[in-house]
């Protein structure tokens, strides 16, 4: 008797090292006998719950369906009814792995464009379970200057600076001042405010000049067909002097100047410099030819618009809501899961069901241009 308590108490030990959600369910069965061998035993709910590694609750939830229901009542499927198939954690890992540097609320969007709808939450338990990703940096808040109630409405413009391979500066004269090429390249875009669209950028050599800025924004306005109202920029010599007022003026734009030394005061347009570089000319080498960067810049700036959902825009992209196209994310999706019911709600933004519940897909992704940092995602359903 004593070595057979021991032996209990062994296996016991180790069922407590598992989290209590990862434990293995008690099949119908044995939540039967369960319950007539606390009927037997005259056990208390908490003694048996306890003896068994489940919690006074199922216990008391078990009694309540064999009391109301019967018997029967405890048969039920072995697999929740919310619980996605393996396809949906391959396909999730598997994205992880070929585009790194997404995050479960961008995974999230994607596969929903593509039409599988997932929680974000969802996404990051899925990602957990093999490995931990860095933790996602909070966003900044920032005060809004004026208000855009249209696309074209308001643009953003800013210049950066973006490295080559060998670096922004060398130690020897007579390079060792200034940030030019062939160290760095200089890229102006402008950013349409209430759709987040690249409206377009321009390289140069080197820090450029007013007017040059006044030329590339011209050309920007005449590519669009339309002038803004606003043109929200910081307050850098190139912008904050009496030339670019007077171009301003000329074109009936009322230019917004962002807070001296504040972070956030221009969010919009540094945001998407930082996506830029984060997502685009850091994860591939710099090339010192400028059609070259250029044709890199392009495909990403396209990447952007037409492929990569924004969270500000509850996951559409910048061209969906600068041309009016329906959300891909509004289509209707794929439901994996075999049981769940078609009037049950999906993940945001819900929407009805492609085919029938349980269909098998299979994972496509590829990369603008050949960039293995620009993913296109897409889902085929199964035959």
């Amino acid at each position: 008797m004593t070595l057979l308590t021991e032996e209990i108490h062994i296996k016991a030990a180790r069922m407590q090292r598992l989290e209590s959600q990862r434990r293995p369910h008690y099949v119908p069965t044995e939540r039967m006998g369960i319950l007539e061998l606390r009927a037997a035993r005259a056990w208390s709910a908490r003694h048996t719950a306890t003896t068994f590694l489940i919690t006074a609750t199922t216990i008391a939830s078990w009694m309540k369906r064999v009391d109301e229901e019967g018997a029967d009542a405890l048969v039920q499927i072995r697999e929740p009814v919310n619980k996605f198939p393996d396809c949906v954690r391959y396909a999730v890992q598997r994205l992880k792995v070929l585009c790194p540097s997404l995050g479960k609320a961008k995974i999230a969007e994607i596969l929903c464009r593509a039409g599988l709808h997932l929680g974000t939450t969802t996404v990051g338990r899925i990602i957990k379970e093999p490995s931990h990703p860095a933790p996602a940096l909070a966003a900044s808040s920032s005060k809004r200057v004026v208000t855009a109630k249209k696309p074209n409405h308001v643009w953003h413009t800013d210049l950066t600076a973006v490295p080559l391979g060998s670096g922004f500066w060398a130690p020897w004269l007579p390079f060792a001042l200034p940030q030019s090429w062939p160290f760095c390249w200089w890229v102006a875009v402008v950013i349409d405010h209430s759709s987040r669209r690249a409206i377009g950028f321009s390289i140069f050599m080197g820090r450029p000049r007013s007017v040059v800025v006044r030329s590339f924004l011209g050309r920007m306005i005449a590519q669009a067909s339309v002038t803004p109202k606003y043109l929200i920029c910081d307050k850098d010599s190139i912008f904050w002097c009496e030339g670019f007022k007077r171009w301003c003026r000329r074109k009936e734009i009322r230019p917004r100047y962002g807070a001296a030394g504040q972070h956030g005061s221009i969010a919009v347009v540094e945001r998407f410099i930082r996506t830029m570089k984060d997502e685009g000319t850091r994860r591939a080498m710099v090339s010192q030819r400028r059609t070259t960067f250029r044709r890199e810049l392009k495909h990403f700036v396209s990447w952007y618009n037409t492929h990569r959902p924004h969270t500000t825009l509850d996951g559409k992209t910048p061209d969906e809501v600068y041309f009016s196209l329906r959300p891909a994310n509004r289509r209707p999706h794929i439901e994996p899961r075999k049981r769940w019911a078609r009037v049950a709600p999906c993940a945001v933004p819900s929407t009805l069901i492609a085919g029938q519940a349980g269909d098998r897909f299979a994972l496509n992704v590829e990369f603008l241009g050949g960039s293995r940092h620009l993913p296109v995602v897409s889902l085929r359903r199964a035959a």
